[in-house]
């Protein structure tokens, strides 16, 4: 590997690390050179991310979101270190550089402040953002069959994301953005209005809460199809979503009234449990 080739990998992993995703943890239970592939991936990942999360005017981010998806498309021209990592990654292992036109797609439902009518509606941005990450990431994983692992990363993503749009809940709602499906609302005769959810709200969160944890065993039958290190790799990312979505299930005005986390020792915790368990 040439310098300019490992100062680009190790941009990615300066990256990953000063994020705070409790992805990283995750990430770093892998092999070496798979592990600076999936921190590229997450680069990547990240940088969309954060364009769609930021502060510029709407017009702004969809030009940038723009010029992002022209750079992909020329990838091996590029001299920008996390694409030049993502481009050797991708030149290595079966990584689908085409995911990364669905995650876009998805920054861009963001940015338009897309909502939802049916839960099949959200279905399709969350595998946009998320799926896609599981698509992303299997190219890094070991499996003896590719083709019955990728939909399960793909689902898996779908209830990461699941948890996500439920853990930000309250901030979502003070900000105008709502993913909760209309028809989910209406079955609980509730509604967003003015940054809340009026009605049964504790209802619909649990009925969302359990919705999630259901596509979440669903992806988790994807463990077994691929190699030990990855599937505690993989078990570790998904550990605090798991916990954190119980909890929401249990009691589900954690969410209205604030953003659930777990505690520094239940992290550990949880990422112990899961290296056993990935490594049994």
């Amino acid at each position: 590997m040439t310098t300019a080739l490992a100062d680009a990998h190790l941009e990615c992993r300066r990256i990953a690390r000063g994020s705070g995703s409790t992805f990283y943890a995750g990430i770093r239970l892998l092999r070496p050179e798979r592990r600076d592939g999936l921190f590229a991936v997450y680069a990547l990942a990240r940088r969309i991310d954060d364009v769609a999360d930021g502060a510029m005017p709407a017009s702004a981010k969809l030009a940038q979101l723009s010029r992002i998806r022209s750079e992909l498309a020329h990838i091996d021209e590029s001299s920008d270190p996390v694409l030049v990592a993502v481009a050797d990654t991708a030149a290595r292992y079966p990584v689908p550089l085409v995911a990364f036109e669905d995650l876009i797609d998805g920054a861009e439902d963001d940015v338009r402040g897309c909502t939802y009518e049916s839960f099949a509606d959200l279905e399709r941005y969350c595998r946009r953002v998320a799926g896609s990450i599981g698509r992303l990431a299997l190219g890094l994983f070991d499996t003896p069959d590719r083709d019955a692992a990728e939909p399960l990363a793909d689902d898996l993503g779908v209830a990461l994301q699941l948890g996500n749009i439920l853990r930000d809940l309250t901030e979502d709602l003070r900000q105008g953005r709502s993913y909760l499906p209309a028809e989910d609302l209406a079955r609980f005769s509730s509604a967003v209005e003015h940054g809340r959810i009026v009605g049964d709200a504790e209802l619909v969160v649990a009925f969302e809460a359990q919705r999630a944890l259901g596509w979440l065993e669903r992806g988790l039958a994807l463990v077994p199809l691929i190699d030990r290190r990855s599937a505690a790799s993989v078990l570790a990312m998904t550990a605090s979503y798991r916990r954190i979505l119980e909890r929401i299930a249990v009691d589900p005005s954690l969410v209205l009234q604030t953003r659930p986390s777990l505690r520094g020792w239940e992290k550990g915790w949880v990422l112990t449990r899961s290296l056993i368990g990935g490594l049994a």
